[in-house]
């Protein structure tokens, strides 16, 4: 016996029709809001970032709900993954992106420069950075960027 099934063209347009509508990432979001960010909760934050394993500090450095205090610590942790973590968090202060401009590590730049909120001082640095990685993403953004705008521009085809 054979596990193919074949559909007949009533059953696939039942199935069409009845097919569970897909949210958006927002209607998502709204359906499942995430818990309120109490005292308790920056409280092991600020535990979690003084933790010895870097996978563990990198969590904290990721968190949307990290302190800016915190930002700054963990901006300088001896682990790159740490700072990279701090380099690619949309939730990170400009001053801190800023600072992460000039880190010793091409990763952590390279993290820098896809960061959506990193300031456009900071990107025309980047763009002139001794990697040619950091270069390369710097530039593959602005393309990014170019596409957006030009799509946005166009005409809605109806």
């Amino acid at each position: 016996m054979s596990c193919i099934r074949f559909n007949t063209p009533a059953q696939r347009q039942a199935m069409r029709e009845h097919s569970p509508a897909m949210l958006t990432a927002e209607e998502a979001a709204a359906l499942h809001p995430s818990p309120e960010v109490t005292e308790s909760k920056i409280r092991r934050l600020r535990l979690l970032a003084t933790d010895k394993n870097p996978k563990i500090r990198e969590a904290v450095a990721s968190s949307y709900n990290t302190p800016v205090d915190l930002f700054e610590t963990l901006a300088k942790d001896p682990d790159e993954g740490v700072r990279g973590c701090v380099a690619k968090n949309e939730a990170t202060p400009c001053d801190i992106l800023r600072a992460l401009a000039d880190d010793r590590s091409e990763t952590v730049r390279g993290w820098v420069a896809v960061n959506y909120f990193v300031p456009a001082d900071v990107m025309e640095k980047l763009a002139t950075d001794r990697s040619r990685t950091v270069r390369s993403l710097v530039k593959w953004k602005a393309e990014l960027a170019e596409e957006a705008a030009a799509e946005a521009a166009a005409p809605v085809a109806v």
